[in-house]
């Protein structure tokens, strides 16, 4: 059997692979899965086809391991959103808390005038009044202002008792997001890990893996598959555009901001191995990084791919369309409408790669364009 057979074969089974819902992954049968791999391929190493099959169940393993990843990194990117809120909400609640123990104060004040006003003034019997043959305008002006006076007392004792029960339901407000806040930190630090034990689970099979591409014919056999199932994932994409006329697509009189800041460590057109060259740029940035959408637009593909890992591609209308890939986690679905700017992923090393960076493409009509056309540094 010759290479090109085992990479029709392995084309065939990462297109499968694409196709196949993931069962709900479990830390130890895949711990358990590695080990049995890793039995087998030391026992069958001069084995070429054996360690073709064995490389297989590796990738498929990796694919478990890195999808593990990406929903424990959602989960706490979630929290941290939360946690973040719940901060803003605190400051919130004690800038108002303050506004009110102030409101508070001068409204004890304004009242405490007001009934000192009412002593100084004395009791009044009207009758009185009467008898001692007050004028009736007299009298009239005195019950008005008396009126008056009692009116302003009640207003401000309205006040305060409001004022009051609103500064009650703020400390029950603020016990509320404290207990909140303690319950995310406590998430955040299981979530957190979670994400640890996925992370060293993932770098042993990835050692597993790299260990059966020890040869150039091997990588570049890989990288085949790789780009085929790119492209496959790209050929799809493009049947399920359904581009809003309202949709602009991109120009490059026009620049945009680059998905996320970091160091160009691959440009369009460059070689990668052999004849296979860069469709993309690589941009080195540290794991965790926001990735934002270039542009408007609509996601129409959201998950895992060999070679590159955890995936999005947004539709921006007018034929483009943007792809993000190596992501830890990705922040949204197919069928979600993105903003220019809006969060969409996560910088990672998904893919198999040892380094946290982002692969970047822009494709028009299905043909990759260097994106340094279209976004300035």
């Amino acid at each position: 059997m010759n290479i090109r057979f085992f990479s029709k074969a392995s084309i065939f089974a990462g297109f499968i692979m694409l196709s196949t819902p993931l069962p709900a992954s479990d830390l130890q049968q895949r711990q358990s899965d590695l080990k049995v791999l890793q039995s087998q391929i030391s026992k069958q190493a001069s084995d070429l086809k054996n360690t073709t099959k064995q490389r297989e169940k590796l990738i498929s393993l990796l694919k478990k391991d890195e999808k593990a990843i990406a929903s424990a990194a959602r989960k706490v990117n979630e929290t941290k959103n939360s946690l973040a809120k719940t901060d803003k909400k605190l400051v919130q609640l004690d800038t108002r808390q303050n506004r009110l123990d102030t409101l508070k104060k001068t409204q004890q004040q304004t009242l405490a005038n007001q009934l000192a006003s009412a002593y100084l003034a004395g009791n009044h019997d009207y009758s009185k009044m009467l008898l001692n043959q007050q004028s009736p305008a007299r009298i009239e002006r005195l019950l008005a202002y008396y009126q008056y006076l009692n009116n302003a007392r009640m207003a401000s004792i309205n006040e305060l008792k409001q004022t009051i029960e609103e500064l009650n339901d703020i400390q029950t407000e603020q016990i509320a997001q404290k207990t909140q806040l303690n319950k995310l930190i406590l998430n955040q630090q299981q979530q957190a890990k979670q994400l640890n034990l996925e992370q060293s689970q993932r770098q042993k099979t990835l050692t597993q893996l790299q260990r059966t591409l020890n040869t150039s014919g091997a990588k570049l056999e890989q990288l085949q598959i790789e780009e085929a199932s790119l492209k496959h994932v790209v050929e799809q994409a493009i049947l399920a555009m359904r581009s809003s006329p309202k949709m602009e697509g991109l120009s490059s009189s026009r620049k945009l901001k680059w998905p996320t800041k970091g160091r160009i460590k691959s440009g369009f057109g460059s070689p990668r191995s052999g004849q296979v060259k860069w469709k993309g740029v690589t941009l080195s940035a540290p794991e965790g990084q926001t990735i934002a959408a270039i542009a408007a637009g609509k996601v129409i593909y959201a998950d895992w791919l060999r070679g590159f890992g955890m995936v999005l591609v947004v539709d921006h209308g007018k034929g483009y369309m943007s792809l993000y890939g190596h992501a830890q986690t990705l922040l949204k679905n197919p069928g979600d409408s993105v903003n220019k700017g809006e969060p969409i992923a996560l910088v990672g090393r998904s893919g198999g790669q040892t380094e946290p960076s982002l692969y970047f493409e822009i494709r028009h009509k299905g043909q990759a364009v260097d994106p340094a056309r279209y976004c300035k540094r």
